[in-house]
């Protein structure tokens, strides 16, 4: 398994920095909901043959790491299972495991579509049939806060390459299920749900990137966005999209859910769009040190509500 280099990962100081920013656009919160969820060679993958029913009892494989790569101890199963940013339930972050607790996530189909030669729709055996692994990644945090989580899961190049997306395909769609009365945060906030996350297709097919099903060696709990969810570590924790029924391939990129919400925070400001977007392009890019500290410079400018300082960045 590829380590990610230490210069990929945000210092805490820019995330601690950029959590301000998003709490002076009054984006950081209820009205926000910005956490609904806080490349490899290319090989011929044939389509998962389904056995017997692995969704009854899944066995995942474990490595009984204790650390991330950079030494930082693995967070205990209880905090990680118990202290969940998920938005569709409820922003209280200690009440997400007893609001989901009977959240049915079997049977369930994730349809895999848009730009592909062979559009298909995964349930759950299918999804359990490709090759599972361990990967443990640190999750960071708009909110400040970090864990060192072991997922189980699969590389989703592999699911890509059984839909072998076409030469037009650029970036990749995402969406969670919507369902308000199972997800009563859907019904109660000011969002327009479901929520949708993106990625290049470049990073969608990058070795690290993950669909997880199981986490500590057992399958994903409701509360963690059972049954599958996507893991990209090094993306903050709002990229990694729970709960998911819907995955596209695009030509284009579309505006996913953090970028409307960045675009509505500046009509607020009553600032120019333009100049807003083409300073801080999008957020979803591969985050490392220097391309931190540009955009964050940019985001300091709209949350002082002005956009003379973004000229040149």
């Amino acid at each position: 398994m590829k380590k990610i280099p230490s210069s990929e990962i945000t210092p805490e100081h820019i995330y601690l920095s950029r959590r301000k920013f998003l709490k002076a656009m009054g984006i950081l919160g209820v009205q926000g909901a910005l956490l609904a969820a806080c490349g490899r060679a290319a090989a011929p993958t044939p389509t998962p043959t389904p056995g017997p029913s692995p969704t009854s009892n899944p066995v995942f494989p474990t490595l009984g790491t204790e650390s991330d790569e950079l030494g930082q101890a693995v967070t205990s199963r209880e905090a990680a299972f118990n202290y969940c940013n998920y938005y569709e339930f409820t922003t209280n972050k200690e009440r997400v495991d007893e609001l989901a607790a009977d959240f049915p996530t079997d049977p369930w189909k994730v349809e895999v579509g848009g730009l592909v030669n062979n559009p298909q729709t995964f349930d759950l055996d299918d999804l359990l049939a490709f090759e599972q692994e361990e990967r443990v990644y640190r999750m960071r945090c708009v909110e400040a806060y970090s864990m060192v989580i072991p997922w189980n899961g699969f590389s989703l190049a592999q699911l890509l390459e059984v839909v072998e997306p076409t030469s037009q395909a650029q970036y990749v769609r995402f969406q969670t299920l919507y369902d308000p009365e199972e997800m009563p945060g859907q019904e109660r906030m000011s969002f327009p749900w479901p929520y949708v996350e993106g990625l290049s297709l470049a990073e969608a097919m990058h070795d690290l990137t993950i669909l997880a099903t199981g986490s500590y060696g057992q399958a994903l709990p409701p509360q963690k966005g059972a049954p599958v969810r996507l893991v990209v570590p090094w993306k903050y924790g709002f990229k990694n999209i729970k709960a998911i029924v819907k995955i596209d391939l695009l030509q284009s990129r579309l505006r996913w859910s953090i970028q409307r919400l960045i675009r509505e925070a500046a009509l607020r400001h009553k600032l120019d769009l333009h100049i807003v977007l083409n300073a801080i392009g999008s957020l979803d890019q591969i985050i490392t040190p220097p391309k931190a500290l540009v955009r964050f410079e940019a985001m300091r400018c709209i949350a002082k509500g002005r956009t003379d300082g973004l000229t040149g960045i």
